[in-house]
Formats: structure tokens, sequence, C-alpha cells
């Protein structure tokens, strides 16, 4: 039997492939972008993978990733972009 890959997402929970968000998401709140990232970053997804999957551009990804990394995940409130500039 082939054991899933698993990786830990952003609020310390296993994340798989059967439990990312959905291909079909529409509307992105910050734990959803967080736990794409987390699965890129974890080897779950690739970044091609994860820009095909979710209809994401490469620069999108990256932007949500940069956000993480320079504020955490708060980073990734879209509200608040402007803030963190």
């Amino acid at each position: 039997m082939k054991r899933e890959n698993v990786v830990i997402g952003p609020e310390g929970t296993p994340l798989t492939l059967s439990n990312l968000p959905k291909p079909d998401t529409v509307r992105w709140v910050i734990r959803r972008k967080a736990e794409v990232v987390a699965a890129v970053r974890g080897g779950l997804l690739t970044l091609d993978g994860a820009c095909e999957r979710y209809g994401l551009s490469s620069e999108e990804f990256m932007t949500w990733q940069r956000s993480i990394e320079a504020h955490g995940i708060s980073g990734l409130r879209t509200t608040r972009v402007q803030q963190y500039r």
C-alpha cells in the first residue's frame, strides 16, 4: 500500500493532496493560501502543479510566498497589502 505524502500545514495540522483546498476554489482566504504555499514548500505539489491545479500565475503564488516569509501568515490579508509594502 502506497503511503500518501504528508506535510505540516500552517496551523500545524497534516496536509495531504486530498485535504488541500479544492481545485475549483474561488475564495482565497488566508488559510487556503497558506496551505497551498506549505504544500509546495513541503514537496506535496510542485510550483507548476499548484499553479495548474488552482489556475494561479507563478507571480501570484510567489507573492503569497514572499508575503508569508516577510510578514507571516497575516501578510496574506488582501486588505492589509498596502500596510506591508
